[in-house]
């Protein structure tokens, strides 16, 4: 299984040395949305039968995992995928159930510390002076920035390269998952960024893990993944999990700067 290796350290420190079978509470350090993807997928394969293991290989991880699960080299993506992205692989992907359902899905607004024009922005308006960057691979992400008006959108696919523009204050800001359990700091290297401390983004779409159609083991780790993941449903898990690690934000603190209009027959 192919890991972010930031992913994986943070999902390391997580666990702790508990197996991901044996978490119940999701609070505490280390805990972002990433990490909770791959517990919960986890869990839910087991609780639905799927007893293989799995070995990580963390790294840079990027466009390259896609295309290892599409040609059915790689089992499914424990990083969860928007709707409209898997969607546009329907033919080569198994998309599970919604892990995050529409209009859960929040994102902090992360700069360099020092960037004080994003620091001092109260609201749309001054988001609308500012640059950002992401890439057009990520339809909910671009589409969502594009929806924002901004002086300028920069395209760039690397994930990586994305956070270093930031941090060099090249482009402003990027849009990344809250992290409270590290005070809402991202660190990689000599990369620090910081979310603005009372301002959101809602995303308009909900995300799924994707099983590949091609692999051996792929119908039956997607129906395993389906049964699991109904459980967990019907227990809470989810929507608690992603509420403690802080990605489901207490709207109370957060104002949010685009909020998305109810909408019928969304996927769940």
């Amino acid at each position: 299984m192919y890991i972010r290796d930031d992913v994986y350290a943070d999902y390391l420190r997580f666990l702790n040395g508990r197996e991901p079978l044996e978490v119940t509470q999701f609070s505490g350090d280390y805990v972002r949305r990433d990490v909770v993807d791959m517990v919960l997928a986890q869990q839910a394969l087991a609780l639905g039968g799927f007893k293989k293991s799995f070995t990580y290989r963390p790294g840079n991880i990027s466009f390259r995992h896609s295309n290892l699960l599409e040609q059915g080299k790689l089992l499914l993506s424990f990083d969860s995928y928007w709707y409209e992205d898997a969607k546009a692989k329907a033919d080569k992907f198994f998309i599970s159930d919604a892990v995050i359902r529409r209009g859960e899905y929040f994102a902090g607004i992360f700069y360099a510390p020092d960037n004080l024009a994003v620091a001092r922005i109260t609201g749309l308006s001054e988001l609308r002076e500012l640059s950002a960057v992401s890439t057009s691979r990520w339809r909910t992400d671009w589409q969502t920035l594009a929806s924002l008006g901004l002086k300028h959108v920069m395209n760039e696919p690397v994930w990586a390269s994305q956070a270093q523009m930031v941090n060099r204050q090249w482009v402003d800001f990027m849009l990344m998952p809250l992290m409270p359990s590290l005070n809402n700091e991202f660190r990689l290297d000599e990369i620090v960024l910081v979310a603005h401390p009372n301002l959101v983004v809602q995303f308009d779409g909900s995300r799924h893990f994707v099983v590949s159609r091609l692999h051996p083991d792929g119908e039956r780790a997607f129906k395993a993944l389906q049964s699991g993941l109904k459980q967990l449903r019907a227990r809470g898990t989810i929507r608690l999990a992603y509420e403690q690690a802080g990605f489901i934000p207490d709207l109370k603190r957060y104002r949010v700067l685009n909020p998305i209009a109810p909408q019928k027959n969304s996927p769940e």
